[in-house]
C-alpha cells in the first residue's frame, strides 16, 4: 500500500490531493491543514467524487507515509515581488512542519516558497537525510523554458536550472542551436515573471504546478528513475555547498539517487554561482 501525506491543502495542495486519487498515484492520502474547515471541506470534496481511496487526518499518520508533500504557508500574491519575500511569513509553516517530520522515514517534497531555501532549512531541522529531501519547482520553470523556446523557434530539451526563483539559470549550451546572450537574457526576464500574469489574474497558480507536482510524486512512489529537474541539498556539486538548488537528479523510491552534474558554459556557471550566493546567504539567516 502506497500512503501518501500532503501538509497544507490549500490550492496546490488539494489539486494533488485530487490528482493522486484520481490517477492512482496513492492508496491513501493523509491530509493536514491548521484550517480545519477547509480541512474537512477538502476530505468531503475527495469523497464526493467516488472515488476508491482511504483519507486519514490524524497528523500521527504522518510519519508512517511513503512521500510527504509540504505545500502549506501563504501563496504568493501581486503584493508578493519575489517569491523570496515570503521567507518570514512562511517560516512558521515550515518549523510547523519540521515538528511534524520527527522520525519519518519517507521521502519530502517541499513546495512551499521560498522552496529551495525552505528545503534546506527542512533538511538542517528535520535530520532526514539529503537524497531525501527534494523541492520541486525546477520541472515548471523547464516547462515555461520550453514555450519561451517555441515561441522562437528553437528546438531542444529546455531545463532551468538554479533558484526556483529571480535567480534561475535557463540552460541553453544543451539545445539543439546556439542562443547568444541577448536573447538569454530575454528568455531569462520572461521566466521571473512568468506565473504573475496567472496571479493576478486568478490569485494563484494551480494547473502548472499541480500536475508537474504529481508527475514527480509519481517517479518516486514508481521508481521510475528518471532524471527530472528538482531542488537538491549541494555538498560540493556545481562548486556549491550550503544551500539546496535545482539540479538535474534521478529520482526513485528513495529519493535523489543521483545528482547529475552537466556541463555549463560560462555564462550558466555564471549564474548558477549567483544562485548558491544567493540563496545560501538566505539559507545562513534561518539556519545557523
Amino acid at each position: 500500500m502506497v500512503r501518501l501525506a500532503i501538509l497544507g491543502v490549500g490550492r496546490i495542495g488539494g489539486e494533488l490531493a485530487y490528482l493522486a486519487a484520481s490517477l492512482g498515484i496513492a492508496d491513501e492520502l493523509v491530509l493536514y491543514d491548521t484550517a480545519p474547515d477547509l480541512l474537512r471541506a477538502q476530505v468531503l470534496d475527495l469523497r464526493h467524487t467516488g472515488l476508491d481511496i482511504a483519507i486519514s487526518t490524524d497528523m500521527n499518520d504522518i510519519r508512517d507515509t511513503d512521500l510527504c508533500v509540504f505545500s502549506a504557508g501563504m501563496p504568493r500574491n501581486p503584493s508578493v515581488k519575489t517569491r523570496a519575500d515570503l521567507l518570514l511569513a512562511n517560516l512558521p509553516a515550515t518549523r510547523s512542519c519540521a515538528g511534524l517530520l520527527k522520525r519519518f522515514s519517507g521521502v519530502l517534497i517541499t513546495v512551499t516558497n521560498p522552496m529551495d531555501i525552505n528545503n534546506y532549512n527542512l533538511f538542517q531541522s528535520t535530520g532526514i537525510p539529503r537524497e531525501r529531501c527534494i523541492g520541486f519547482g525546477g520541472q515548471l520553470d523547464s516547462a515555461r523554458f520550453g514555450i519561451a523556446l517555441r515561441s522562437r523557434n528553437i528546438s531542444g530539451q529546455p531545463s532551468v536550472l538554479g533558484e526556483h526563483g529571480e535567480h534561475q539559470v535557463p540552460v541553453c549550451s544543451r539545445l539543439d542551436a546556439p542562443v547568444d546572450s541577448p536573447v538569454r537574457e530575454e528568455i531569462l526576464r520572461e521566466l521571473q515573471g512568468a506565473s504573475m500574469e496567472v496571479i493576478r489574474g486568478k490569485g494563484g497558480t494551480v494547473f502548472g504546478p499541480a500536475l508537474h507536482l504529481a508527475r514527480l510524486v509519481r517517479m518516486v512512489l514508481k521508481d521510475t528513475r528518471e532524471t527530472a529537474i528538482c531542488s537538491a541539498v549541494l555538498d560540493g556539486e556545481y562548486g556549491l555547498d550550503r544551500c539546496s538548488l535545482g539540479v538535474p537528479v534521478r529520482i526513485g523510491r528513495d529519493g535523489i539517487q543521483e545528482i547529475e552534474e552537466w556541463e555549463l558554459d560560462p555564462w550558466e556557471l555564471d549564474k548558477m554561482a549567483e544562485a548558491g550566493r544567493f540563496v545560501a546567504g538566505l539559507c545562513g539567516k534561518v539556519v545557523p
